[in-house]
């Protein structure tokens, strides 16, 4: 069994990625590469909830956990992904506690959200959903995409909000939100990014990021940086640049760990 939630808890270094193209060989391929999730987004591809249903069932069958980027921090959006048997959603935009506070509402059952209630693969179409019921109150996984300027101003609120697991930067939107979309040197973009490094390490959160251009030297810096939940490029840049060498993912993992012994 996967053991991200577990990773998260205990804010050890663990490295996915992103899939964007809804074919599920996609998927099989990636699982070569030794990821530990992936994450299907449909914010910005074109996957649809029955295609993302299918990837889910593929990223689980290669012992990843499935991830989904939502579209937005919407009930039905993020109930239909959970239903579908998706391990975890990653939410874009949480921008104040209010917006986390949202997202655990949205995935966890009551008392301890607002979730509703449905019976589809997640559940074993029924006959799983006392079991389903019991996982879901501490084994859902949400992510909080940090991607606004408020975000950072709330960053505090946000990621010690129970049920929250971790945050993932997403650097373009962020530096978007600041009038400098991709200008990652810009003095004001760096400082934004040190300033949710510090609070997420002050509070030992997990700090996540999605590095977009697929060097591995970039993980190993954001490693280095004290980032541990690390999105590696995504699906459609790996078709055109040279493929993730077998077993990087695995030597800058051991890497970290052995920094931490």
């Amino acid at each position: 069994m996967n053991n991200l939630k577990e990773k998260l808890k205990k804010n050890l270094p663990t490295i996915g990625s992103w899939v964007t193209i809804g074919h599920p060989s996609i998927v099989e391929i990636m699982a070569t590469a030794g990821f530990e999730w992936l994450t299907i987004d449909l914010e910005h591809s074109a996957i649809d909830i029955s295609k993302a249903m299918e990837l889910i069932t593929v990223i689980q069958a290669n012992d990843m956990a499935a991830l989904v980027r939502v579209s937005k921090n919407e009930e039905v959006v993020i109930k239909r992904v959970l239903d579908a048997g998706a391990d975890g959603v990653i939410v874009p935009m949480v921008r104040t506690v209010e917006d986390a506070q949202q997202a655990v509402d949205y995935v966890k059952y009551p008392p301890f959200g607002k979730r509703g209630v449905g019976l589809c693969r997640a559940q074993k179409y029924g006959i799983g959903f006392e079991e389903y019921k019991a996982w879901q109150k501490d084994g859902t996984i949400i992510i909080a995409q940090i991607e606004h300027i408020d975000s950072v101003h709330n960053i505090d609120g946000i990621i010690n909000v129970p049920g929250i697991d971790g945050t993932i930067v997403g650097p373009f939107d962020l530096s978007a939100s600041m009038g400098m979309p991709g200008e990652y040197d810009k003095p004001e973009v760096i400082a934004a990014l040190r300033h949710v490094e510090e609070r997420c390490k002050f509070f030992n959160k997990p700090l996540g990021f999605h590095v977009i251009d697929p060097d591995h030297k970039l993980i190993e810096e954001k490693l280095s940086q004290g980032y541990t939940f690390l999105a590696f490029s995504l699906d459609f840049f790996y078709l055109g640049n040279k493929p993730v060498n077998n077993g990087i993912i695995e030597t800058l993992i051991a890497k970290k760990m052995k920094g931490k012994s």
